[in-house]
């Protein structure tokens, strides 16, 4: 049985997201030079996921950090701050010395945040697959990081009172055979990491979802609630 073709908006949605690889990226983005409809759902995506984007939080940056970049680059401590230029190099701000100086502070400059970002981004557990829950109105509240050894990271993207005489359980759906499987309860509306018990790596387009449930979880161990948030698995790339 052959895939369904994708439409505009689920591809902008990917784009967006950061889901394409480079091949995939570049081909969208030059096919999107051309088409207009493709540059709307795009514009469409990014409003949608605005709230997505203003809720990372800042991770601290280890006291460490700067001097292994500095040791690791051997970067001169003259190389940041070029020499003052004599009167004739100030006449000619195309003085071949003042390019190369300047030039080569702005490559250590930029090899510096990329090793910053690399360190930071490296230096975390990278999820196996990421799911933006959307609500019934189509705007994203929730993201799950799962990283298929019993555990996933659950970030919610926006305020939710829960009713106080019900709890919100997250699920997930492996596969047919298992059928809905709980990840656990969400004890407040806040980043929360759930211990679970092991189940297939997670996939391409495996739904995950929270629904509202009687105090301490569904008595039949399936979803019985209202569902709050849903959406499907992608992978990071």
């Amino acid at each position: 049985m052959s895939s369904p073709e994708r439409t505009p908006i689920e591809r902008a949605d990917d784009y967006v997201l950061g889901l394409l690889d480079d091949k995939e990226r570049i081909d969208f983005e030059a096919e999107m030079e051309a088409d207009h409809a493709l540059r709307a759902a795009v514009a469409g995506s990014r409003d949608r996921f605005l709230e997505l984007d203003l809720t990372g939080y800042a991770e601290p940056i280890p006291a460490e950090l700067w001097s292994r970049i500095e040791a690791s680059l051997r970067i001169p401590h003259d190389v940041g701050t070029p020499e003052p230029l004599t009167k004739a190099e100030s006449a000619n701000d195309n003085s071949l010395s003042h390019w190369k100086r300047t030039a080569f502070a702005g490559i250590a400059a930029s090899a510096v945040l990329a090793v910053a970002l690399g360190y930071m981004v490296f230096d975390q557990q990278k999820p196996e697959v990421i799911a933006v829950l959307m609500d019934e109105n189509g705007a994203p509240r929730v993201l799950v990081e799962d990283f298929g050894d019993t555990h996933a990271r659950i970030t919610p993207l926006g305020d939710f009172k829960a009713p106080t005489d019900k709890s919100m359980q997250v699920w997930t759906l492996p596969n047919k055979e298992l059928g809905a499987t709980s990840l656990g309860l969400l004890g407040t509306w806040q980043t929360a990491t759930l211990d679970s018990r092991a189940l297939p790596m997670p996939h391409e387009e495996q739904l995950y979802e929270i629904t509202l449930e009687q105090p301490g979880g569904s008595p039949t161990g399936r979803p019985t609630g209202p569902i709050l948030v849903k959406g499907f698995a992608k992978i990071p790339r």
